[in-house]
């Protein structure tokens, strides 16, 4: 049976995030005054390197600012993430092109800023993870400025990995919303003859992925994955099997990737009305071919998305 091609590129990570150091104040203004920090813009941009192999990080100075967010420890060096608000020109072209939906910006210094969709498969394994759990507290942060239970505001607290609210006391933690995200395949063979992809209406002419949803409050994964196979084009799935997980923190996801055969392989796809625009079986050798970019009617997920993994995991096998 098949496998993921790879570790996801945002599931890499290489920095110890040793929980008891967060509320650790010793150890914290250790890791501040030698440590090294992440910025991360309104939209979830960082400045890169020139090849954005590596991420632009900046040293610490001062005191330890109540904002600050410790993302982990590699080699005694402490790494943080700040926000900032730092003007950018925008609209410059970013490292991964192929999907056309994420711009990037430069600085007054010519620094340029990108998304991590577009450089997480580029980024080495500390710089991905630095990256992905930087850009996650920091969408946290934005979206959790007051107690859902009160609604008085909140203050960051544990290296800003909870919030303390000011009025009820109600301590508070980073959400993460699990989605799932299935290869559909046939029974012919072991690993089936080919694969059931489809495209959403805001994709790029030609792209097409496997289908993903979000998992219900109640909900099992596996009753989500057949729910939404089913939803999205109206077949019924079995035989569902864990491949992998990724982080996708857009804002707060983690993708859960799933296999699954098709009860049905002649049965009709109904894609989801304003959801789904298009699905089709695509056979092994067309996808081949789409990653030779010799089918250019086919183009398919980029690298850092876990849906890469899956495809290219199934289509080697």
């Amino acid at each position: 049976m098949f496998q993921l091609a790879a570790v996801p590129r945002l599931s890499r990570s290489t920095v110890d995030r040793e929980e008891p150091a967060r509320t650790d104040p010793a150890r914290l203004a250790k890791l501040w005054a030698t440590g090294r920090v992440v910025l991360v813009d309104r939209k979830g941009r960082t400045p890169v390197r020139a090849d954005a192999s590596e991420l632009s990080t900046r040293p610490t100075a001062g005191d330890l600012p109540p904002e600050a967010m410790l993302l982990g420890e590699l080699d005694g060096v402490g790494y943080w993430a700040l926000t900032s608000d730092e003007e950018l020109e925008e609209n410059v072209s970013s490292p991964d092109r192929s999907w056309g939906l994420w711009t990037g910006a430069t600085s007054e210094d010519g620094e340029e800023w990108h998304d991590l969709r577009t450089t997480g498969a580029l980024l080495s394994d500390t710089a991905a993870g630095l990256f992905t759990t930087a850009v996650a507290l920091a969408s946290w942060h934005r979206r959790a400025s007051f107690c859902a239970n009160c609604g008085a505001p909140v203050e960051r607290v544990h290296a800003g990995w909870a919030t303390h609210c000011t009025g009820c006391g109600r301590e508070e933690y980073p959400r993460t919303d699990p989605a799932v995200i299935c290869l559909v395949h046939d029974d012919d063979g072991e690993n089936g003859s080919s694969v059931l992809l489809a495209r959403q209406p805001i994709w790029p002419p030609g792209r097409y992925s496997v289908l993903a949803g979000f998992v219900e409050a109640g909900e099992s994964l596996e009753a989500c994955v057949a729910r939404e196979i089913s939803e999205e084009v109206g077949i019924d799935v079995h035989a569902i099997r864990y491949l992998g997980s990724q982080p996708w923190p857009f804002p707060r996801s983690i993708m859960v990737g799933f296999t699954a055969l098709a009860v049905d392989r002649d049965a009709p796809l109904i894609p989801a009305d304003g959801e789904i625009e298009e699905a089709r079986w695509v056979t092994r050798a067309e996808v081949l071919a789409a990653f030779a970019e010799e089918q250019p009617d086919l183009k398919l997920p980029g690298e850092t998305s876990i849906a890469y993994q899956m495809i290219k995991g199934w289509a080697e096998a």
